[in-house]
């Protein structure tokens, strides 16, 4: 659990490279269109973001090789492009022509360049270096020790890979193919399916996997890649991200409003703070883990009915053929940016979808928590949201954050029962000694969203988007 964990948060490394792209292509596609086709600025800026979209293999080699290796270090990176280049060029169509003897190499390595090789180079890049960076040779080879050492040990492992991927790459390939495939065949209930196990995913970080297959170029579906393009089929092409838009700018935001107004009595402004924040949050970026994270796990079947209404969005989208895309997250920037891309294809009428899911969700979250008495934020028996907001109140911003790392360290148990702390989009990581001495009460208190533990000794705690700051400030007081 903690690996899948540590990779969740290494996949977003990549992934915050795309907003660049999206700026990039959104202005250039808005410069073309309301200008001229030919317009030499609309061009070049068009370019220039089609050109982070059509390398994001490379950016997710380089940049899991960073966030799974140790120290974070250059070293890795590096190493997980030389990875990605050695199986890519040993796998690549003229090799395997040339090594097979073949006029046409099997269609699977014409896609050998894809994210999910990206991952794999950086995964045996990062573990080179785990194991090697502090190896010293004898002194003739003194010169290729440590962190000299790991790019040649990515390289050698690579090469022996890449002959297993030779004969297993292939298989897999055709069985991603056919789940693709099947998912696609079925048209718009294949995207609700998508978009349904999508949220349910969420909590596990395994959601990336299966975006992986309808987003990117691993099996040939390519939906983000296409859309940003403008390739593809008007209609289509855009089918497995349109149906977030209703959801994230409006079904979620919806869903904090009615968590506010059945909070109870006296703890409505303190409820506040936290959920419709959170839903700001969710409708200007996309970022939804704080709200998502906030009656996850406090009420879960609020959970599975929000899964239930993505996919049934994704469904409403593709079965009429609304599409919009976006690089990061299906936020408003996300949207307008995606507006006047030739793929998207009327994408206003998202705009109306989304007030559609906006009262479904209010009237069926607020109908749930009632009937059901559901603890969500401003409902609990043991503290009220005051108390859960306290630690992040009054004084400056780097007050508030200071604050706020000394509550959560002392509701982990203290400095000397955290063993290791990273953080990704939203959530701080961390592994602590004795979960006993947790308590996620204070945690809470310190002005958390949430918690999730997630294993014997891995704990989440969802701060929200400013969770670098927090990290940083609990490395310095664990350091002090």
């Amino acid at each position: 659990m903690k690996f899948i964990q540590n990779l969740g948060r290494s996949l977003m490394l990549p992934v915050a490279v795309l907003p660049a792209a999206a700026i990039l292509i959104g202005i250039g596609n808005m410069i073309t269109g309301f200008i001229a086709e030919d317009n030499v600025v609309g061009i070049f800026l068009t370019t220039a973001g089609l050109a982070i979209i059509g390398h994001i293999a490379v950016l997710f080699a380089v940049g899991v090789a960073i966030g799974m290796s140790r120290e974070k270090d250059g070293a890795a990176a590096l190493s997980g492009l030389v990875g990605f280049l050695v199986i890519t060029e040993l796998l690549g169509p003229d090799a395997i022509e040339a090594m097979m003897g073949v006029e046409e190499a099997p269609a699977a390595f014409a896609q050998i360049e894809n994210v999910f090789i990206g991952i794999i180079s950086g995964l045996v890049a990062a573990w080179m270096y785990n194991r090697y960076a502090q190896v010293q040779l004898p002194n003739a080879l003194a010169f290729f020790s440590g962190k000299r050492l790991v790019p040649i040990m990515t390289a050698a492992a690579m090469v022996v890979l890449s002959g297993v991927f030779w004969i297993i790459w292939p298989i897999f390939y055709d069985g991603l193919v056919a789940f693709g495939t099947a998912i696609s065949g079925l048209g718009a209930t294949g995207a609700g399916l998508y978009g349904f196990f999508n949220r349910l995913l969420i909590p596990t970080g395994l959601h990336h996997a299966l975006n992986a297959v309808f987003w990117f170029d691993t099996v040939g579906i390519d939906d983000l890649g296409k859309f940003w393009a403008g390739e593809g089929e008007l209609g289509v092409t855009g089918r497995y991200m349109a149906g977030f838009f209703p959801i994230m700018m409006f079904g979620l935001p919806a869903a904090g409003l009615a968590m506010y107004h059945t909070a109870k009595t006296g703890q409505e402004k303190d409820a506040a703070g936290l959920v419709l924040a959170a839903g700001f949050a969710s409708f200007f970026t996309g970022v939804t883990e704080p709200l998502e994270f906030s009656f996850m796990f406090l009420a879960p079947v609020l959970y599975v009915v929000h899964a239930a209404l993505t996919g049934l969005s994704l469904f409403i989208a593709a079965a009429f053929q609304w599409t919009a895309g976006f690089t990061f997250s299906a936020g408003f920037v996300d949207y307008t940016l995606s507006f006047f891309t030739p793929m998207a294809n009327q994408p206003y009428m998202l705009l109306l979808q989304g007030l559609f899911f906006a009262v479904l969700y209010y009237f069926l979250f607020r109908f749930l928590i009632l009937k059901m008495n559901l603890k969500t934020p401003g409902r609990e028996d043991e503290e009220n949201l005051a108390a859960a907001t306290a630690g992040a109140s009054g004084g400056t911003k780097d007050e508030k954050t200071a604050n706020q790392a000394a509550g959560i360290i002392e509701g982990l148990g203290g400095k000397d029962n955290i063993s290791s702390l990273d953080s990704c989009a939203t959530r701080l990581r961390v592994e602590v000694k004795d979960m006993e001495q947790v308590n996620e009460a204070k945690i809470k208190q310190a002005g958390a969203a949430g918690t999730n533990v997630v294993g014997t000794h891995n704990i989440h705690v969802v701060v929200g988007t400013n969770v670098q700051f927090v990290e940083t400030e609990v490395r310095n007081q664990i350091n002090e």
